[in-house]
């Protein structure tokens, strides 16, 4: 969660002349409300089964395309059948430094219900970590890289 994985995406997207679809937006799309509404009104476990339906729509239509994902969407279980799983890697107080400092850190912070109390986010962070280094195919630490620095690791893959 808040690591610039949608940033990193549409950047690397121009750069490698590849589209870039984002979990979070075509979910929201879809349901036509935020996801801080459908956390809100149906609940997490209504956003998951969300996710699901997404992740089955991209491993049957969906190729060639970079694909930024939500936090938690790592869960799905066909996560293995969608492509080469980047993690931008960063420590939670990177991610919470990065997103509180932001020019718009107030509708950052806002857009992510799980970062709505810092404490419980970071148990959240500290939860996921592990989960997410053992599903990542490819590991980036971003916390002392430029753009292009990123794009140098991406083009490896």
């Amino acid at each position: 969660m808040g690591v610039g994985k949608g940033t990193m995406a549409r950047a690397y997207s121009r750069y490698s002349n590849r589209y870039n679809i984002d979990t979070d937006d075509l979910i929201e799309s879809k349901e036509k409300k935020t996801i801080k509404k459908i956390f809100k009104k149906d609940g997490e476990s209504s956003f998951r089964a969300l996710e699901q339906d997404t992740a089955n729509w991209i491993e049957s239509c969906v190729d060639n395309t970079i694909i930024s994902c939500g936090g938690g969407f790592y869960k799905v279980d066909n996560i293995d059948k969608l492509g080469t799983v980047v993690l931008l890697n960063a420590s939670y107080e990177w991610i919470y430094n990065r997103l509180s400092t932001a020019p718009n850190a107030k509708s950052k912070l806002a857009k992510r219900p799980l970062f709505a109390n810092p404490k419980e986010a970071q148990k959240l962070y500290n939860s996921r970590n592990k989960d997410y280094l053992n599903i990542a195919d490819i590991i980036i630490d971003v916390e002392n890289m430029s753009i292009e620095d990123i794009f140098r690791e991406l083009d490896k893959i």
